[in-house]
């Protein structure tokens, strides 16, 4: 299989110019780091740091929640202990959604890139039929 998709490769940089086939090269599927660094190069980038931000700022409300539920421990009064619960268990939701942003983003950017490989693919398949 691994053949077949190098062959068609192939024939794809052989139709293409010199500028295309080195577009068609940087389309290639990335790691994680750098799909992580093509979100904040993105159209929008400073919603993701923004949302980095506010991680980081629930993070630590998180942290003080726990903080403040293992102190409640003392005052045993179970009304407290479910108030520090809840507020910590909501800062773990929120973050849990942010992260679930990114992902999407970084789902999005993928998408675009196979798209546009598929587009190039095409452009270059019919050009070498013609």
């Amino acid at each position: 299989m691994k053949n077949d998709n190098e062959r068609i490769d192939e024939l794809i940089k052989e139709v293409l110019t010199k500028e295309e086939a080195k577009f068609y090269d940087e389309l290639e599927e990335q790691n994680l780091v750098g799909k992580l660094g093509g979100i904040y190069k993105s159209k929008l980038g400073w919603l993701v740091v923004i949302m980095n931000i506010l991680q980081v700022v629930i993070l630590g409300l998180f942290i003080y929640c726990i903080v403040q539920f293992f102190q409640s421990f003392d005052a045993d009064a179970t009304h407290e202990l479910i108030y520090w619960a809840s507020a910590g268990i909501l800062c773990v939701f929120l973050m849990g959604m942010i992260k679930q942003f990114v992902w999407m983003q970084m789902n999005k950017n993928d998408i675009l890139r196979e798209l546009k490989r598929l587009e190039l693919q095409i452009s270059a398949l019919s050009g070498k039929i013609n």
